[in-house]
């Protein structure tokens, strides 16, 4: 189905506007002049660590580590990223090195 010119640009519009809100709402409501609450704080300190373990787990849902030789490469995986990050203190050195490990062993090993 194809949209019209005027739904087009509807649809550009909508997604400025989407955009633009979730970019300067939280500027307007919590200016730097203002200390935000406590709970918007800890939300801060906390949902990182929550969403990193959320994927974590999204990503291990279909491994099925009983069945032939499944599961290896992401144990795998999970030890070097636990180790890489434990040796440089890098997240994102971590996530590449674990992800390039990954690839690696999918591809060339099993």
């Amino acid at each position: 189905m194809t949209m019209t010119t005027w739904q087009g640009i509807i649809t550009i519009l909508m997604a400025v506007l989407g955009t633009m809100l979730t970019r300067f709402l939280p500027f307007i409501l919590f200016p730097e002049s203002k200390e935000p609450p406590r709970l918007i704080t800890y939300l801060g300190t906390v949902l990182p660590y929550a969403m990193t373990g959320l994927l974590v787990v999204y990503s291990l849902k279909g491994t099925q580590p009983l069945t032939g030789n499944h599961g290896i490469p992401e144990a795998l995986a999970i030890i070097a990223i636990i180790l890489l990050h434990l040796w440089k203190k890098n997240m994102l050195l971590s996530i590449a090195g674990g992800t390039a490990i990954y690839m690696a062993l999918i591809q060339l090993v099993f």
